[in-house]
């Protein structure tokens, strides 16, 4: 089983950049699975109607989110009208939020192939959800009891340390787990021992021109002058950050993970 994943996709030029990924990556690599985290896809923060067609016109199986998962207002109903658009699982259980962070996706080429795939975010910096960890091994050992063994999380954390800790803490009961949320790609990938894939965080897909995708100068004005401002996405060509994962279907564990970063994708003919 082969699983290719996006990290955050930032505005229009991440949605670019990842559409002509995955015209070249899908080709030669053949990937069973694309996933995407989508929680910046429109204009920077959250996600709404049009783009989650635009992502699965691209053949995208499912899309991450995170913490601005609710940012655009006609976003909310994407996550009650598809299963496949995850927000974090660790919100409160009576929490009045729509969706879920839990889906078992099956592949469209090979029904035999299913992936368990997870949304979990962190507390550090972050908003205070639900402890991640007891929240995850819940919702592993659910899956575990249904006969999924091959399951894939997106730990969604500002703290480098809490999704390393996070990794070490699943070893060996899930297939991957890869960081989101920093935008800048860690280059620690590697199969721990347990057989779990991991890597601190993905990166962006977005315009590498730029702080973390924002238009430059609207980001250091912030820094120098500390008063508030808002925020708009650099425009230009984009690039991507992208994992693509090895799973040996019958046992569950990652055999070889490769880590993607091209700053500005290009693709002739487009």
């Amino acid at each position: 089983m082969r699983v290719l994943f996006f990290g955050d996709v930032f505005g229009r030029s991440g949605r670019q950049a990842v559409k002509m990924a995955i015209m070249k990556l899908k080709p030669q690599y053949t990937p069973d699975f694309i996933i995407v985290n989508g929680e910046n896809a429109a204009n920077g923060k959250g996600i709404n109607p049009k783009i989650v067609q635009e992502f699965f016109d691209m053949e995208i199986d499912a899309i991450t989110t995170g913490n601005h998962a609710w940012d655009q207002a006609d976003g909310h109903e994407c996550f009650s009208r598809h299963a496949n658009i995850l927000r974090p699982a660790n919100y409160p259980d009576d929490a009045p939020v729509p969706g879920s962070g839990v889906v078992v996706l099956t592949s469209k080429h090979n029904p035999s192939l299913k992936l368990g795939l997870i949304l979990l975010m962190g507390r550090v910096f972050m908003d205070p959800l639900d402890c991640p960890f007891s929240k995850g091994k819940r919702e592993i050992k659910k899956l575990h009891e249904k006969g999924i063994r091959n399951i894939f999380v997106d730990f969604h954390a500002e703290a480098s340390s809490e999704k390393q800790a996070f990794t070490y803490y699943v070893e060996g009961e899930v297939s991957a787990v890869v960081g989101t949320h920093s935008h800048v790609q860690t280059a620690d990938e590697r199969v721990l021992a347990g057989g779990t894939a991991a890597i601190t965080d993905v990166g962006m897909s977005g315009c590498f021109d730029s702080v973390i995708g924002v238009k430059k100068e609207l980001a250091i004005r912030k820094f120098v002058t500390k008063m508030p401002a808002r925020f708009e996405p650099a425009e230009g060509p984009g690039g991507y950050g992208a994992v693509l994962i090895d799973i040996d279907e019958k046992t569950g564990k990652a055999t070889s993970i490769l880590r993607f970063r091209e700053e500005t994708i290009k693709w002739e003919g487009l």
